[in-house]
């Protein structure tokens, strides 16, 4: 899931542009991720080159336009999907998720102390790699009592890498010539936010796009007990736990896409609409990774992240491609 924490920009924008032009540059570009070809990939790449030109006039407002519209789409996508094919991902995902997630924790812990990196930036690096990016990192940073700038650098480094994997991972999906099962799974379990999973997922193809997002969500689950022990690690018990109960609508949406056959005549619209939603939500995205958030990550926090994400990486499509 994907939840981009509001860092503003007032300076170092490739184009000095009023107010007003930007704004216009803007909604020009949110026509065109509306269209019916543009696709998550290239909807994120023109928000990264509008942050780098124009910039996001609206950044104010970002953070909570990308949390609602990304679980709005979420549920969305759950009236194209079958809880029977939903379930038998689920159990195959089970195994992995909590290998994968117990494995980069600590793996993440041992590199923050190597590297000498700030604990709460270290572990929020960590917990956003091993659950699912900007929600966990969200949920968990209130319950450690992370600072302002320790968020921005956990949550700057995994929105670059979410950048890079959802052109990146469909490459390499195709030169192991993974099937659709395997690579929903791979993408579930290593690319950070939901957002960029369903993407990378749904340019493979329809069944990959199943997997990937039914075990993603089953994943995020897991920031619930992993905010919990981080009350103890960080001795705070006074801070409560974020749950994603969005997840419950889209369990909801699928239920009654496979038992109420009356909505199968609507469930491909909406379905459609959903995947506009995560265009859109994907260029909003890419416009709030200005140049200062680049910036503000630092070459330790940047290491620790692309070490445990290429860890997590390699040996989740190891095990996909020899143990699923």
């Amino acid at each position: 899931m994907n939840t981009q924490h509001q860092i503003t920009n007032t300076g170092g924008l490739l184009l000095n542009l009023n107010q007003d032009a930007r704004k216009i540059i803007f909604a020009i570009c949110l026509v065109v991720c509306l269209m019916p070809f543009m696709s998550p990939a290239v909807a994120l790449l023109l928000g990264l080159i509008v942050a780098q030109f124009s910039g996001h006039p609206y950044l104010h407002l970002n953070h909570k336009a990308t949390h609602i519209l990304l679980q709005v789409s979420v549920v969305g996508l759950g009236f194209g999907m079958n809880v029977h094919s939903a379930l038998q991902a689920g159990k195959e995902g089970v195994l992995f998720t909590i290998a994968s997630i117990t494995g980069t924790l600590l793996f993440g812990t041992l590199m923050g102390k190597w590297l000498n990196i700030e604990k709460k930036t270290s572990y929020l690096i960590a917990s956003g790699t091993a659950i699912c990016g900007g929600s966990a990192i969200a949920a968990i940073s209130p319950v450690i009592k992370a600072e302002e700038k320790q968020i921005s650098v956990a949550l700057g480094c995994v929105f670059i890498l979410n950048s890079i994997a959802l052109f990146a991972f469909p490459l390499i999906g195709h030169y192991f010539n993974l099937s659709q099962t395997q690579f929903g799974l791979w993408c579930a379990i290593a690319i950070h936010d939901t957002s960029s999973v369903v993407g990378a997922a749904s340019k493979y193809g329809a069944h990959a796009l199943e997997v990937a997002t039914t075990v993603k969500l089953a994943r995020a689950l897991w920031i619930i007990p992993v905010a919990f022990m981080s009350t103890f690690i960080f001795k705070n018990k006074s801070k409560k736990v974020s749950i994603p109960y969005f997840i419950g609508l889209f369990v909801l949406a699928m239920i009654i896409n496979t038992y109420v056959p009356v909505v199968k005549l609507i469930s491909p619209y909406v379905v459609n609409i959903a995947k506009t939603g995560l265009t859109l939500t994907l260029f909003l995205i890419g416009a709030g990774l200005s140049r200062k958030v680049l910036a503000s990550v630092g070459v330790k926090p940047l290491l620790q992240g692309v070490t445990l994400w290429i860890a997590i990486s390699a040996v989740a499509l190891y095990a996909v491609m020899h143990l699923a």
